[in-house]
C-alpha cells in the first residue's frame, strides 16, 4: 500500500470529531462540576481573610461600576466573573457574549451592588477574566490557523496548568475552540518516560496500565523514535505521542508508521505531535498523516487581555 493509499484511511474526522462545531460556546457553563462555585469562595478567602480597610472607607452606597476592555482580545470566564460578584453581593449585566472578540477600547459589562461589595470582588474578578481570556485569545488564535490551512485534526491543550486554577483555564481552551486534551491523571493514562524507565520497557508499562484502566480509558505512550512508536503500538496503546520531533521528521515519522500499520491492521492508531511546538510554527506540523497537535503554550507564558473596572462618577 503507498503512503497516498494509506491516507485515504486517516480516522482525522471520523474517529475525533470537530467538538466545537456542535459546541455552543454560551452553554459551555453547563459542563462546570457542581463544586466549582467553592473555588471562588476560596479566591474571596484569600484576598479578603480579616478586615477589609478600603471597603470601610468608601461604605455601603450603591454604585454602578463599568468592565472595559483595555486590550484586544477574546471574552472567556464570564460564569467565574459573575459568581464573583454573586457572592460579595453584586450584579453584572453583560454587553457582550462569552467568546466574542472585541477591540479596545470596549465596555464589555455594568457591575452593580454596594461600593465597598464592588471593590471587594473587583481584582479577584479582573485577575481571573484577564487569564482565562488570554488563554481563549490564543486558543482561538490557534483555532483559525487550523481552519485556514485546512488540518483535519484536533489542536489541544496540555495538563501543563496552573494548580487551583485548572478548571478555569481549560474552560478557556473550549471557549477559544480548542481541544483540552486529559483533564487530569485520571482522565487519560500517559505513559511517559519515567513511567516506561520504572517498568523497564513499553509493552510492561502498557500492559500494567491496561490491567488498571480496563477498556473505558485510553492509553499513550510518549515516543521518542518510531521504533518507539512500534513498540508502543504493537504493546497496545490507542495514541502514540511523537514527542519533540522537528517538523521535518515528525512528518516523515508519522508518514511511515500510518503506512505500516494501517497494513498491519491498525489504521485506528491516533498520531500526536507534541513538545516545542508553539504558536509560530504550528502550521509547520499540520499534516494528513497527524491527527493531534498539543501546545503546552497555550497555557504556559500566554498573554493576559487588559481588563479594569471603574466605578462610574457622578455628573455635576
Amino acid at each position: 500500500m503507498t503512503t497516498a493509499d494509506s491516507k485515504r484511511h486517516l480516522p482525522t474526522t471520523s474517529l475525533i470529531p470537530n467538538t466545537m462545531n456542535s459546541l455552543s460556546t454560551p452553554e459551555l457553563a453547563n459542563l462546570l462540576p457542581p463544586c466549582w462555585a467553592t473555588m471562588v469562595t476560596e479566591w474571596l478567602k484569600e484576598d479578603t481573610p480579616s478586615f477589609d480597610y478600603g471597603g470601610f472607607v468608601v461604605g455601603e452606597k450603591q454604585e454602578t461600576a463599568v468592565l472595559l476592555g483595555k486590550s484586544k482580545g477574546v471574552v472567556a470566564g464570564k460564569p467565574f466573573f459573575d459568581e464573583v460578584f454573586k457572592q460579595v453581593g453584586c450584579r453584572v449585566e453583560w454587553l457582550v457574549e462569552e467568546g466574542e472578540a472585541f477591540e479596545p477600547i470596549k465596555e464589555v459589562a455594568y457591575v452593580y451592588g454596594p461600593a465597598r461589595q464592588l471593590l471587594m470582588g473587583e481584582r479577584v474578578a479582573l485577575n481571573m477574566l484577564a487569564r482565562c481570556s488570554g488563554i481563549a485569545t490564543r486558543a482561538r488564535h490557534l483555532r483559525q490557523l487550523k481552519d485556514a490551512h485546512g488540518f483535519p485534526g484536533i489542536i489541544a491543550g496540555t495538563r501543563k496548568t496552573t494548580p487551583g486554577f485548572r478548571i478555569v483555564e481549560k474552560y478557556a481552551m473550549l471557549v477559544g475552540g480548542i481541544d483540552t486534551h486529559r483533564m487530569d491523571l485520571s482522565s487519560c493514562i500517559m505513559l511517559k518516560d519515567n513511567h516506561i524507565w520504572s517498568q523497564g520497557s513499553i509493552p510492561a508499562a502498557v500492559a500494567k496500565a491496561r490491567a488498571a484502566g480496563g477498556f473505558s480509558i485510553k492509553i499513550e505512550v510518549e515516543c521518542r523514535s518510531e521504533a518507539e512508536a512500534d513498540e508502543a503500538v504493537e504493546a497496545g496503546a490507542d495514541i502514540i505521542m511523537l514527542d519533540n520531533f522537528d517538523a521535518k521528521g515528525l512528518k516523515a515519522a508519522a508518514a511511515s508508521l500510518r503506512q505500516r500499520w494501517t497494513e498491519r491492521g491498525r489504521p485506528n492508531v491516533l498520531i500526536e505531535a507534541s513538545g516545542g511546538i508553539t504558536e509560530e510554527t504550528i502550521t509547520e506540523y499540520f499534516c494528513p498523516d497527524i491527527n493531534i497537535v498539543s501546545l503546552g503554550s497555550v497555557t504556559q507564558g500566554v498573554p493576559h487581555v487588559d481588563f479594569s473596572l471603574k466605578i462610574q462618577r457622578a455628573s455635576a
